[in-house]
């Protein structure tokens, strides 16, 4: 692995193993795309710390709606650990991201189960899930 764009703390990921690195593919680790990068490439690392500090304002409004305990912090997040699958009314069951693609959020326990918000920077998604790959879709939206 090599350097990141954004500071993330690589030895952290489950994921690291199949990581090819940020800069060494251009923010695309797991050939995907990779929301951060893409930022810090157009806008700059500083306004990535502010657009990052808007996202966590965002997922807690979310989380609060809900009546939920607020986010410490947001992360990078590799797709193959965010990718759930939702089950629809008719019983379809569906994944609305990808496992390459790199997104930011965050996630809170509250009574046992656990509700993250992960974006990719245009869309949010608000869950609910326990330790499996099933999980309840809160929200789904468009940002902006």
């Amino acid at each position: 692995m090599s350097d990141t764009y954004c500071g993330a703390k690589c030895e952290r990921c489950p994921s690291k193993e199949n990581c090819k690195g940020c800069v060494n593919t251009c923010g695309s680790p797991f050939g995907g795309r990779c929301a951060a990068a893409e930022y810090i490439k157009k806008n700059g690392l500083k306004a990535y710390t502010k657009f990052k500090a808007k996202l966590k304002d965002e997922i807690n409004g979310l989380l609060e709606a809900e009546h939920l305990p607020a986010v410490d912090d947001i992360y990078e997040l590799a797709g193959n650990l965010v990718n759930l699958r939702y089950t629809m009314q008719n019983g379809e069951k569906v994944r609305f991201l990808n496992d390459n693609d790199v997104y930011i959020g965050g996630m809170v326990n509250h009574g046992g189960a656990f509700y993250g918000a992960v974006t990719d920077g245009n869309v949010m998604i608000l869950s609910k899930f326990d330790n499996g790959t099933d999980a309840e879709l809160l929200l789904y939206k468009k940002r902006g």
